[in-house]
């Protein structure tokens, strides 16, 4: 099967996120960890390749975005979709602006669009500002991201020190007037050397809009949104045939378990909604470093596999801060993740076939844990959350990859209990 839509996500749960929005279709979409190895002989109508690249190096997130490039384009991919987070993570370096420039360059494109907005999960822009709910994503729980503080609501002035080319914006009121009107914008731009669009967007009639209007370029920028109104431009455009009925995967038999990575304000509520519904154990960074996760792997093995168990090193902005000023930066996160990577292999040899996740950099690490290369899209739990589908050492897990802020307050119990209707 020859690829039509190719794309690349910065982590793995926004990769889960946009899989699950272009599943929406009924088109074939595969979803893969990692930069692939494997024949493109199997590709599916629409790839996703999920990386970790979102807070690495910036060279070395070029080259891991280049090689899955590569690999796409080997599928057939004529037309490829960067994906970042909805609240547009990233810094001053990167890595949103060079990702991006470098995959122009490799195509022969001369201008793109961004556009994170998540109308249904309350993501909006407006004359270029980004919105999370009502509030401003300067004024959002995002300013204290742990990785990526966002302090500035303005995507033009954070996305200019990130690329060498003119960065300009396609407001609401362009937008508002259809895709005719949008397109004039963005060659008015063109015509003014202007390579990177910034797209306003505050309901899903404005993504459907931006969707028409940029459907032949080559590389289209953003959240999973905008990408989920793809596959039906393809269908009606004759790139692809209407989707028929497919046999899904059957949720698997076997215990559960919810690891949390992330400290993001939902994920705290998610914790302290479902500490009261489970065994709970607190990871410490700090402990961790010190002494290691051996007093976590005793208190899993005093738990069954069926037992509901939450193992979370959640925590508020204050802790997190004191735990980096403690450890460093990159070595706090770090043994958090191997730690909550080495549960979730003790978790699975202990018959856990179901995994909620919590966290991009933390599915991440438990992913490449247990070895999963490819993953099968399953019914969402909520809005850009499903439940994924692998083979794990000849055993069929199920793994449900929650991006730090989506979810409602019940996200852990509503998914572990969709598992239990199936």
């Amino acid at each position: 099967m020859t690829t039509v839509l190719g794309c690349i996500a910065d982590d793995f749960t926004g990769a889960t996120d946009l899989a699950a929005l272009l599943a929406r279709s009924g088109l074939p979409v595969s979803l893969r960890t990692g930069v692939p190895t494997e024949s493109t002989d199997n590709s599916a109508t629409l790839e996703v390749i999920a990386l970790k690249c979102r807070t690495i190096p910036v060279a070395d997130a070029l080259e891991q975005v280049r090689q899955a490039l590569q690999w796409l384009r080997k599928a057939g991919a004529q037309r490829i979709f960067w994906k970042y987070c909805s609240t547009f993570d990233s810094t001053a370096e990167g890595n949103i602006g060079p990702v991006a420039e470098m995959l122009m360059a490799e195509l022969g494109t001369k201008q793109t669009i961004y556009c994170p907005a998540f109308p249904e999960n309350g993501r909006g822009i407006f004359m270029g500002h980004l919105f999370v709910g009502e509030q401003l994503l300067s004024e959002s729980p995002m300013k204290d991201h742990p990785l990526t503080p966002m302090r500035d609501s303005n995507l033009v002035r954070l996305l200019s020190p990130q690329v060498r080319g003119k960065v300009g914006l396609a407001n609401r009121l362009v937008v508002a007037k259809g895709p005719d009107a949008l397109k004039t914008r963005l060659e008015l731009l063109a015509s003014e050397s202007v390579a990177h669009v910034i797209t306003d967007a505050v309901s899903d009639d404005d993504l459907k809009t931006i969707a028409t209007a940029t459907a032949e370029m080559r590389l289209v920028t953003g959240g999973s949104a905008i990408a989920g109104q793809l596959p039906r431009l393809y269908i009606e455009q004759g790139l692809v045939a209407a989707p028929t009925d497919r046999a899904r995967a059957e949720m698997p038999v076997g215990g559960q378990i919810v690891l949390s990575g992330s400290c993001s304000a939902m994920t705290r509520k998610q914790v302290s909604h479902y500490i009261g519904k489970s065994a709970a154990l607190r990871l410490d960074p700090i402990t961790l470093a010190h002494e290691g996760a051996g007093a976590a792997e005793a208190w899993l093995r005093q738990h069954s596999a069926d037992e509901p168990k939450l193992i979370f090193a959640t925590a508020e902005p204050e802790e997190v801060r004191a735990a980096q000023k403690s450890l460093g930066f990159e070595k706090a996160s770090q043994v958090v993740e191997q730690a909550l990577a080495d549960l979730a292999r003790q978790a699975f040899r202990s018959g856990v076939r179901r995994f909620v996740v919590a966290g991009g950099e933390t599915s991440g690490a438990i992913t490449q844990a247990l070895g999963i290369t490819r993953l099968e899209i399953g019914p969402e739990i909520a809005p850009g959350v499903p439940w994924t589908f692998a083979e794990v050492e000849g055993k069929c897990v199920a793994l449900a990859l929650k991006s730090g802020n989506f979810g409602a307050e019940t996200f852990f119990e509503d998914a572990i209990r969709l598992t239990e209707a199936a």
